[in-house]
């Protein structure tokens, strides 16, 4: 086990690596910071003040190792829109977007796996089918038309729910929340449940395709035949089995929520990291731009390699295995 998170942790920091080296030398064709800046009356010698001050000047080889090593001791650079550092603005839009995604993901894992087990249970029935029909919408409409038409109902028909923006927030710390508040809460429903639709579509739709191949393997006949319970091999059996491959999407899925959370938040207007990477781009901020994707494929590696160590609290045949494996 150590050797595999020795092996797996290697392999994340190549991939951190690779990461900001594409990130990093894609944002040097993206545009000049420098024109929106100082704006187009200044003169040559402001310009190059400027540049020189931001270290542009450099040649790209010294300005990414310099980027890594500052990385490396906590320092993301400064904003080139904002005059701030980059850790500063982070950690102002850090709670908002993981509030959002985990929100969504609870709410996606929630509904989707109880209704998955009841479609894959109950196939053949009416309301299996409806549910099956409404999962369809689900993944077919881009999450923005998702966004747009809750909007339209809850907030313009219906004036419910807020349309933009986070609400009434708590700071605890550095972390700030809505969910202590009626009015942050009702803020966060429509994001989340726009954000969330996909995932839930999805788990529900595999859940139910590896609750029926489950179902029809040798072991869960021989279940029936010593007369087991229904209740027993569903849930007992099936399901625990069914949930292997459902980690996996799962945690997928957690990461995609992270990086496709810059529709809803800009739907919405939420003040997160998406919004704010938007926004990056339109200014061509740099740091905030690498060290946004930085950040997001670092939350991919923690939730692949969390993913890879659940395989073994659910699948003991994995543990077998390796230590066979071990013992040759």
């Amino acid at each position: 086990m150590l050797a595999f998170i020795v092996r797996r942790l290697l392999q994340s920091i190549a991939v951190l690596l690779a990461v900001g080296f594409i990130a990093f030398s894609m944002f040097q064709f993206a545009g000049d910071p420098v024109n929106n800046m100082v704006g187009q009356d200044a003169n040559a010698e402001t310009r190059a003040l400027l540049r020189e001050r931001l270290g542009l000047d450099q040649p790209f080889p010294i300005q990414f190792v310099r980027f890594i090593g500052n990385m490396l001791q906590g320092e993301f650079g400064v904003s080139y829109r904002l005059g701030m550092k980059v850790e500063q603005i982070l950690v102002q839009r850090v709670p908002a977007t993981l509030e959002l995604v985990l929100i969504a993901a609870l709410l996606a894992l929630s509904v989707g796996v109880p209704l998955g087990v009841y479609t894959g249970l109950h196939r053949h029935g009416a309301l299996s089918r409806v549910m099956l029909t409404v999962s369809l919408i689900g993944i077919s409409l881009p999450t923005f038309l998702i966004g747009i038409l809750l909007i339209l109902v809850f907030a313009v028909w219906l004036g419910w729910l807020p349309s933009f923006g986070r609400g009434k927030v708590v700071a605890l710390g550095w972390w700030t929340t809505g969910l202590t508040s009626w009015d942050g809460f009702r803020a966060l429903i429509l994001p989340a449940v726009t954000l969330s639709l996909f995932q839930m579509t999805l788990i529900l739709r595999l859940v139910r395709s590896e609750m029926l191949e489950v179902l029809r393997t040798d072991y869960i006949k021989f279940a029936r035949a010593r007369g087991l319970t229904s209740r027993s091999i569903n849930f007992g059996h099936a399901l625990k089995n069914t949930m292997v491959p459902v980690i996996t999407i799962t945690g997928l899925q957690i990461g995609a929520l992270i990086a496709f959370a810059i529709i809803t938040e800009t739907v919405f207007q939420w003040p997160g990291m998406g919004l704010l990477f938007l926004q990056a781009i339109q200014f061509v901020d740099i740091p905030v731009m690498s060290t946004y994707l930085v950040l997001v494929s670092l939350m991919f590696v923690i939730i692949n390699l969390t993913v890879d160590l659940l395989y073994y609290a659910v699948d003991p045949r994995l543990r077998i295995e390796r230590s066979a494996v071990g013992a040759h």
